[in-house]
């Protein structure tokens, strides 16, 4: 598996491998960690190397008993979930920067049409939303009011624009939303820009973080053509659980 920073690796350790760790058949882990909490209280990941990982709240580890189980694996923790009326949301991609990329990146020149947004693109960003399907807008979540944000221009106008914010608090991990206008996709702007604000953020001291679903075949591309590689497949609690 590619070398990744201590960041990432101690962050997603500091969930699936602290606490009291259960074996399960086949490789699978259950932790019982205190690094979920009721308002997060069960997710799982699967490993680029496929490798299974789940990790529960101590709260909701009571409940399942699944320390008394010696037929723990996914399915039976799956369904153990669903009978206390949880269920997990459609697993994401993770994408990051293994370290031997983040050296060439660090290397490269950027796109001379690519910049860092401000308060003063205001206008040219509202009329780039106004250009973009609520849909795109909604799945890709980029926001001028975010910690960083990066665009693509052609001429005067922004074609594509990427946004990122802190995921999780008192953590180095930036999360990335990426979107380009339907009229010009094709041209690389994409790729420019992820890479242009991955760049900066690595010299903010943050990793970049880049999800997508596991059906969105266009994203999986960019991610790829921007040279980051597949951390594995994470499934949080979906928001529909009554547990």
């Amino acid at each position: 598996m590619p070398q990744f920073s201590t960041e990432i690796t101690n962050h997603w350790r500091a969930t699936f491998s602290s606490g009291t760790v259960v074996q399960g058949e086949s490789g699978f882990t259950v932790a019982l960690t205190s690094a979920l909490d009721d308002d997060s209280e069960a997710m799982m990941m699967k490993t680029a190397d496929r490798k299974v990982m789940a990790a529960v709240s101590p709260a909701l580890a009571d409940k399942l008993a699944v320390s008394g189980r010696p037929d723990l694996c996914e399915p039976v923790f799956l369904h153990m979930l669903q009978e206390m009326g949880i269920t997990l949301h459609d697993a994401d991609y993770i994408f990051y920067l293994a370290e031997a990329e983040k050296a060439a990146l660090l290397r490269e020149q950027p796109a001379s049409w690519v910049r860092l947004l401000t308060t003063e693109d205001s206008a040219a960003f509202a009329e780039f939303q106004s250009s973009a399907s609520e849909e795109d807008l909604d799945a890709a979540y980029v926001e001028l009011d975010h910690w960083l944000v990066f665009g693509a221009f052609e001429g005067d106008r922004l074609v594509c624009a990427a946004s990122m914010y802190p995921w999780r608090e008192e953590s180095r991990i930036a999360d990335m939303g990426i979107l380009t206008l339907a009229t010009h996709r094709g041209k690389g702007h994409a790729r420019s820009v992820v890479r242009a604000i991955s760049r900066h953020a690595l010299g903010q001291g943050f990793e970049p973080q880049y999800r997508c679903q596991l059906d969105n075949a266009a994203s999986t591309a960019l991610a790829k053509a921007a040279g980051l590689t597949l951390f594995g497949e994470w499934q949080p609690v979906s928001p529909a659980s009554d547990g």
